[in-house]
């Protein structure tokens, strides 16, 4: 009898456990075709780089430059600085912008090479995400700062790969 009731009990615990596994079989499933079908969005780049130069990454690098600074005249010092969360999101918005300008120059045909192109796009893509988070902490002087990396990494790259204007 003791056999019996050891194997009923058994046989519970695996059809509960099977039962768990099919319920969790299906529920990620479920996820795959949509991470699949994410995955799966054709990408077609349409621009040039010199268009997305002008038009995104030239705009944001002039607005993160000019959101922090410091005038001296003779008639005293202006002190220049975001202050409202409107003009905080523009410069978080242009920070955003340098830093997908970044990943859109390093799509299919766009990357001129797989040495120092990559590298100094990604130069460009840290120094917008240390904007963007001194802009998260609305921090002026981290802007300041952060506009010296935006800076290099564009002069650094222009020097190099920078055909006309």
């Amino acid at each position: 009898m003791k056999i019996v009731h050891w194997l009923y009990v058994v046989s519970v615990a695996l059809f509960v456990s099977g039962i768990g596994f099919v319920v969790v079989g299906a529920r990620m499933a479920r996820r795959t075709p949509a991470a699949t079908e994410t995955a799966a969005v054709p990408l077609t780049p349409v621009a040039t780089v010199k268009q997305i130069m002008k038009g995104i990454s030239g705009p944001a690098a002039t607005i993160i430059f000019s959101a922090v600074s410091t005038t001296v005249t003779s008639t005293g010092t202006e002190e220049k600085a975001p202050h409202t969360d409107e003009e905080w999101e523009v410069v978080g918005n242009s920070a955003a912008a340098l830093i997908e300008s970044g990943n859109l120059i390093l799509m299919g045909s766009r990357a001129v090479d797989t040495g120092d192109w990559v590298k100094m796009s990604r130069a460009m893509i840290e120094s917008g995400q240390t904007v963007l988070k001194a802009v998260e902490a609305k921090d002026a002087a981290g802007v300041f700062a952060a506009g010296e990396a935006v800076n290099t990494s564009c002069d650094n790259c222009h020097l190099k790969y920078q055909r006309g204007s």
